[in-house]
């Protein structure tokens, strides 16, 4: 991985939580992180996808998990994922307390029927 190229490690995360779903009192399975501008969306197995929305419309091709204990990249102009990249600005992950599904009390209890 070119460490350089769409990764800014002084950038902080823009919250605990998917922007998007959050703003639209939405939920979220996993969280993923923007290696260049920090904004944090939801992974692919989410209702709403804006881990990939966010890079789509961007164009920053990095992302990495933002779950605790997690340190993975994932490139989205080559599909290749990296086990590990550069230490980026704090905090790492979401909350430890947050749920995953998350966040708590805006999940459905049938969630995961809808995702099916």
């Amino acid at each position: 991985m070119n460490a350089q190229q769409g990764i800014d490690p002084s950038v902080a995360p823009s919250g605990t939580g998917c922007v998007e779903c959050d703003n639209a009192g939405g939920w979220w399975i996993h969280l993923r992180r923007c290696a260049q501008c920090g904004h944090i969306g939801c992974c692919d197995d989410s209702p709403s996808k804006h881990a990939t929305a966010h890079s789509k419309t961007t164009g920053h091709p990095l992302i990495r998990s933002f779950e605790p204990g997690e340190e993975w990249f994932w490139n989205y102009e080559t599909s290749q994922t990296y086990e590990s990249g550069p230490a980026l600005a704090p905090p790492e992950n979401h909350p430890l307390d947050q749920p995953v599904p998350g966040p708590a009390g805006r999940v459905p209890t049938n969630w995961q029927e809808l995702l099916g």
